[in-house]
């Protein structure tokens, strides 16, 4: 016999939790089906285990530069095997987290493979053998998985995804990354900080390219400063796996192909949505697998939902979490709660963070793609080396850059490098949605001494009145 629920979330990754814990806070029987770990990639494989070892990459450099702060540490040394357990007890901890949760708010959690049978019916095929499962409404929060290169399929061994990168069996002593998005440039970033040699490969003109080209140009010299080699407009043209290397051939932007030697290879060239073989075909319509949705998260079939990386980018944990919030509350709204006012996603107040060394972070538009859509613009930069803070913290390498529709003050875009700054883009985050101007942001009243004061004399520049440079 079929168990019957308000609503399904099939997956359970940051979109998927959150939106059953919302469906469960507005009084809907809920359940989860989950095929492997609850917090699903991000919370186990992906966001948080990452930023963990990079912490630890973090704090090792610091040690080894200690005596530029006036301290002596001796016999540093890296043991990537604790380094790797402590992020897998990070995720761990989390992961029990997510389990409490689940409890705490009375939602079933069925652990299998699930597939639809109709749009109000699922089939889950797990622990419990074949269950039916039927909702009014079901949640497709399946994400998505890295994309492989054709001619060189990830092995665990000489060639990782950034799931064999996190859990590595050994240190790799020269690493290649092909790809330079978020993903490719924090491994990159890690690897080199614990002391590989790190080569990187990007097709684009550019490292990061969803970045203003100030920051893509900054980010590159400071990785180049600390060893990386980076190659830019390259392309892979071969890669042979051996037992103990991997040959590659790559074609540089002047034509010129080069071979090379390495221990270990990472792809970061994208990502596949998870979403073939689960009976989605003749329910939702897809664009290169990616399930397409309306700005609530409806597909075109009435109770089929989608949220997260398994439907249109940006591939953040953060959208998919507020996508999970927004489709509850807007199937709440068609179950009769009339006390829920969905908003539909904005998508040019998503931050984007990258946890490499400088950090980066965005929200809005670049310069250029303000330019493209029309807008005469008023920009401001200012650099790190004018913070005091930043000074004093020894991280005077960095800026901050805000843009500006000249015609009415309206902040388009705010862009950031340095120490620190994935915790400070929030705040022009939080200025978009308000619909702040130049004037509010110039009369707000920062604290001192911080690098968020960076902030404040980014948005003065762009008028002229940078104080400290």
């Amino acid at each position: 016999m079929a168990e019957n629920y308000d609503v399904i979330v099939l997956g359970s990754g940051p979109g998927g939790y959150v939106a059953a814990i919302r469906a469960a806070q507005l009084g809907l029987k809920t359940a989860i089906v989950e095929r492997e770990l609850l917090g699903g990639i991000c919370l186990n494989w992906g966001c948080i285990p990452t930023k963990a070892l990079l912490r630890s990459a973090e704090i090792y450099h610091y040690m080894q530069h200690a005596k530029d702060y006036g301290l002596v540490a001796k016999g540093i040394e890296a043991d990537i095997e604790a380094v790797v357990k402590r992020s897998r007890g990070v995720a761990k901890q989390l992961n029990q987290g997510v389990t409490h949760l689940m409890k705490k708010n009375k939602i079933a959690v069925h652990f299998g493979t699930g597939s639809f049978k109709s749009a109000n019916t699922l089939e889950v095929k797990g622990e419990k053998g074949t269950e039916t499962l039927t909702a009014k409404h079901i949640i497709v929060a399946t994400g998505a998985r890295a994309r492989d290169l054709p001619f060189a399929p990830a092995d665990g061994k000489r060639v990782w995804t950034y799931r064999h990168a996190m859990t590595p069996s050994e240190m790799p002593k020269k690493l290649l990354v092909i790809g330079s998005g978020a993903i490719g440039i924090e491994f990159a970033s890690f690897y080199n900080d614990m002391g590989a040699e790190v080569t990187v490969v990007e097709m684009l003109d550019r490292i990061v390219p969803v970045e203003d080209a100030d920051v893509s140009a900054f980010l590159e010299k400071s990785l180049t400063k600390q060893g990386m080699t980076i190659k830019t407009g390259a392309a892979l043209e071969e890669l042979k796996v051996g037992a103990n290397s991997v040959s590659a051939k790559i074609k540089g932007k002047d034509g010129k192909v080069e071979s090379g030697e390495f221990s270990h290879v990472i792809v970061a060239i994208g990502i596949v949505p998870n979403t073939e073989n689960i009976g989605l075909e003749k329910l939702v319509e897809m664009d290169r697998g990616f399930i397409q949705i309306d700005p609530y998260g409806r597909t075109k079939t009435k109770g089929v939902w989608a949220i997260g990386d398994c439907a249109p980018g940006p591939w953040l944990a953060h959208k998919a979490s507020h996508e999970g919030v927004t489709a509850v509350e807007a199937i709440a709204q068609e179950l009769g709660n009339k006390d829920v006012h969905p908003h539909p996603l904005d998508r040019s107040a998503i931050p984007g963070c990258t946890y490499c060394h400088p950090q980066i972070a965005s929200v809005g538009m670049t310069e250029a793609k303000a330019k493209e859509a029309g807008y005469t613009i008023k920009a401001g930069t200012f650099p790190f080396i004018g913070n005091g803070k930043a000074i004093a913290l020894g991280e005077a390498e960095g800026f901050v850059k805000t843009v500006f529709d000249a015609k009415t003050g309206e902040l388009l875009g705010a862009h950031m490098v340095g120490a620190e700054v994935t915790e400070m883009i929030q705040g022009y985050t939080i200025g978009k949605v308000l619909e702040t101007t130049e004037a509010e942001l110039m009369n707000t009243i920062f604290p001192h001494p911080t690098i968020s004061e960076s902030m404040h004399e980014s948005v003065l520049a762009a008028y002229g009145r940078a104080v400290h440079i």
